[in-house]
């Protein structure tokens, strides 16, 4: 067994402690984690390895009938492990008879998801990881006007066990790598950056998507943006690259789109379900399998199997995300997402990997298209209402267009506005070649902190804009 899956050395005790439930609830399972991280980041005078704290427990749950229980053990002894189900037996004892099924289809049979790697990036010598970001690092002061950068490489490692009273067994072993490299340039007085950040499922190769072009260009970029003057304001045409498109999708639609937001009557896709949401080229898909991108999952923390969920098909709003018990209230299929942040945190329904499906437009067909409008690059930030179905995404570079031609750069833009105004205006999105998935991690108005990929092409579409 490798030493990268401890949580296979201690299954037989958890197996043994979720027998403790046997008998005592019409339905239990178990959530086993053991987590680890490290990031090491490259500056000008320092060189920085931080290590993630270890995180080892595990979530027992039943069905008591009426509700779900659920208690803790903070670590994977054996002792602990029984005290939290005798705990959750005596809760069980407590709760006067069976009463009604637990809600939606219980899990069962056997399933096993790793991360496909070639270099785990926990396996690859420091001196190494340190030489890579060093010259990341030396490559992005290459530029003339850059005065200062940092670099840095990481990984989060999260084994999950799953077992239940209905018979199912679920591991995976999934491995996380991220990287980035921020160039500073500076000019009388004023500083500007640019980013570019990779993050997906995978080992030390992934890095070798790390450029040296792709950072120069970076670094370029901020020199420019010394010389850029206030953006315009109002609203336009806009252009979404790939990351801010993806932003778009996560927080401006999928959010609305998690079904117990439907059940608190939070949510304002609620009444939109089955209608038409914008042109028939749009697609929006949360894609939990998609290989090897940042969200992926081998199952979520209720034992389903992580999937691709279309939510809008041809423009028309056609499912949203559940768990077991928003699937069972509505009348539909469970979709892999109940996660939870760790262990010690509750169930919610989260997205995977959110992104808009590519089209058939080229890039300069777009900017053809658009007219006079902007493009918006590099998203930093997005703001989820996902009862009021506005939306604010914010950018760190811009370039405006004119006359379907790309003219000047400008730093930091933000663009407003309704969010189905905005899908309805929808007149092109790019095609396969452009398209990415970012790394990002997503709260649900909780400081729970989950990976979250968000993606797609370029999108072109109407907003009101403005500085940022």
């Amino acid at each position: 067994m490798p030493a990268s899956e401890p949580l296979l050395d201690v299954e037989g005790g958890l197996e043994r402690a979720l027998g403790r439930l046997e008998g005592k609830a019409v339905y239990a399972d178990l959530l086993a984690e053991s987590s680890s991280g490290f990031r090491l980041r490259v500056e000008r005078t320092a060189t920085t390895p931080t290590a993630q704290p270890r995180l080892r427990g595990a979530t027992f749950r039943a069905w008591t009938g009426e509700r779900w229980a659920e208690t803790v053990a903070r670590n994977l002894e054996p002792e602990e492990l029984d005290r939290a189900a005798d705990l959750l037996a005596a809760d069980l004892a407590r709760s006067g008879g069976p009463g009604r099924p637990p809600p939606g289809s219980s899990p069962t049979g056997n399933l096993e998801f790793r991360t496909r790697s070639r270099r785990p990036l926990a396996e690859v010598p420091l001196a190494e990881q340190i030489e890579l970001a060093r010259s990341w690092f030396a490559t992005a002061l290459e530029v003339p006007g850059v005065v200062d950068a940092y670099a840095s490489v990481g990984c989060i490692d999260n084994d999950r066990l799953f077992r239940s009273t209905s018979g199912a067994r679920r591991y995976q072993s999934i491995s996380r790598v991220l990287g980035s490299v921020v160039p500073l340039a500076s000019e009388n007085g004023r500083v500007e950056y640019d980013f570019l950040t990779e993050g997906a499922t995978g080992g030390f190769e992934f890095f070798d998507r790390f450029t040296e072009d792709g950072i120069r260009a970076a670094a370029r970029n901020a020199v420019e943006l010394l010389g850029t003057g206030t953006p315009p304001a109002g609203r336009m045409a806009v252009l979404l690259d790939p990351s801010t498109a993806g932003t778009f999708a996560h927080e401006s639609f999928g959010h609305g789109s998690e079904a117990d937001q439907f059940l608190r009557d939070r949510s304002y896709l609620k009444p939109l379900f089955g209608q038409r949401l914008g042109p028939g080229g749009l697609t929006l898909v949360d894609d939990g399998a998609y290989p090897g991108a940042w969200g992926t999952l081998g199952f979520d923390d209720e034992g389903i199997p992580a999937q691709r969920t279309v939510l809008v098909e041809n423009g028309r709003f056609v499912e949203v995300l559940h768990d077991r018990e928003s699937a069972a209230a509505l009348g539909r299929r469970t979709t892999g997402n109940a996660r939870r942040a760790d262990f010690l945190s509750r169930n919610f329904v989260r997205m995977t990997n959110t992104f808009v499906e590519p089209g058939e437009f080229g890039l300069d067909e777009l900017v053809k298209e658009a007219g006079n409008g902007i493009l918006l690059e590099r998203c930093t930030s997005g703001i989820e209402d996902p009862l009021g179905g506005q939306m604010q995404l914010k950018v760190k570079r811009a370039r405006r267009i004119e006359h379907g031609t790309l003219t000047e750069a400008y730093s930091g833009m933000a663009l407003s506005g309704r969010v189905l105004d905005f899908l309805m205006a929808i007149r092109g999105i790019g095609r396969a070649e452009y398209f990415s998935i970012s790394p990002g991690l997503c709260g649900k108005g909780h400081t729970d902190l989950l990976p979250a990929g968000t993606g797609g092409s370029y999108l072109l579409s109407e907003a009101v804009v403005g500085p940022a």
